[in-house]
């Protein structure tokens, strides 16, 4: 089985900035753009520009392409915004700064680019932490000889940065959203059975495609309604949790079929008289019908067992030198929640807060219980579930 998986937080941030012109004005550009972008890397520039508080420009003509970039007209100039495929595809020379931003991707961090019509005029550099049970999650499932691929649209040098420090058994990079459909294909036609992990609208196809499509909690309801399975918790170490659960499934199911086979091969012959010419055996109608009720408890009682399944999966070793984190809990009441869509896009705004460690939420209850390692103000948790969609009470 060969598995894709998303092994990063989700939350990318600025890092370094190389401009040719006023670094505001670089910033205030590249938000205008990407104002109007749903990719995840365009979230660190808004969140960038949000902290040095400079409003962005109204965008004229935009349009976004997929895999590659975005451009629009700004005070009536035109603007292009991506990585540098795309600044080649229009034919903008980026030497100027190339030194620099070959020195980010060696350090595994995703460049975006940014020209007006003539020339480049600066790159901003975003880089995304590793989640700190990514690499455990791969070795639990290369302990179970499972080949671990990752497919991404980054730069091959930080893909392959990324691919070192994890383990990873292939990387393939520089990949369009409509080209991963494909490379499973690929896997596909060489005999493998497929797992996809991913929680993007890109990734959409591609679960679809995989032979099994795993979707994070956390990540877009496109992609959720795409996949086969819901990783409730945005932990990849519930990826081998789920092959565990479902070969213990699979065991429960031949156990069950084994003993009914088995109590109708030898019952039925005898409430059918085959033995009693020969050996006197006959079956009262009402021990067959008892044997019949007992054998349906049986098969229940058999498959109930999977209530009590436990994950085998290795859990991460703390390290020695880590400080012990103080952990404090929250519960928040909220109004409105109808559905289990409902209960996700709560759990999705609450575990995005920084500081927050877990999410618990109680549809029944119409609750919220938030972990946290630290301090977060009570204004903030409320402004988060509103701009969701719900109410504190």
């Amino acid at each position: 089985m060969t598995k894709q998986v998303q092994l990063q937080n989700g939350k990318p941030k600025v890092i370094e900035i190389v401009s040719k012109i006023e670094e505001n004005e670089l910033l205030q550009i590249a938000g205008s753009l990407e104002q109007n972008s749903e990719h995840p890397l365009a979230e660190a520039i808004l969140e960038k520009i949000k902290e040095t508080e400079i409003e962005p420009f109204t965008v004229e003509e935009f349009s976004s392409v997929s895999g590659r970039g975005v451009f629009g007209r700004i005070q009536h100039k035109l603007y292009f915004g991506g990585n540098l495929a795309f600044m080649k595809e229009n034919a903008i020379d980026t030497q100027e700064i190339e030194n620099d931003t070959n020195e980010f991707l060696k350090q595994g961090k995703t460049v975006l680019y940014f020209a007006n019509e003539k020339s480049v005029i600066g790159a901003i550099s975003v880089a995304d932490t590793i989640k700190e049970t990514s690499y455990e999650a791969i070795q639990n499932l290369k302990r179970k000889q499972i080949e671990v691929v990752m497919l991404t649209g980054d730069n091959s040098v930080v893909a392959d940065s990324i691919g070192k420090k994890l383990g990873l058994d292939k990387v393939i990079s520089e990949v369009l959203p409509q080209e991963k459909e494909r490379e499973i294909s690929k896997l596909q036609e060489q005999g493998k059975k497929v797992a996809f992990v991913g929680d993007g609208i890109n990734d959409s196809p591609a679960l679809v495609k995989a032979d099994v499509g795993l979707a994070i909690a956390s990540g877009t309801d496109i992609a959720m309604d795409s996949a086969d399975i819901v990783l409730m918790k945005n932990n990849l170490l519930d990826v081998a949790t789920a092959i565990d659960l479902s070969k213990a499934v699979i065991r429960n199911i031949k156990m069950n079929l084994f003993w009914a086979f088995f109590y109708n091969c030898v019952g039925i012959p005898i409430a059918a008289g085959v033995f009693y010419l020969g050996f006197g055996l006959k079956l009262n109608p009402m021990i067959g019908a008892l044997a019949m009720s007992l054998s349906s408890v049986c098969v229940v009682t058999n498959a109930l067992r999977l209530r009590k399944f436990k994950s085998v999966v290795e859990t991460p070793k703390i390290k020695q030198n880590k400080k012990e984190e103080k952990i404090m809990i929250k519960t928040i009441f909220v109004e409105g929640m109808q559905c289990n869509h409902c209960k996700m896009s709560v759990e999705k705004a609450l575990g995005a807060i920084e500081g927050v460690e877990k999410v618990e939420v109680s549809l029944e209850e119409k609750k919220a219980v938030i972990e946290m390692t630290k301090e977060i103000e009570d204004n903030k948790i409320k402004e988060v579930i509103e701009e969701a969609g719900f109410t504190v009470k």
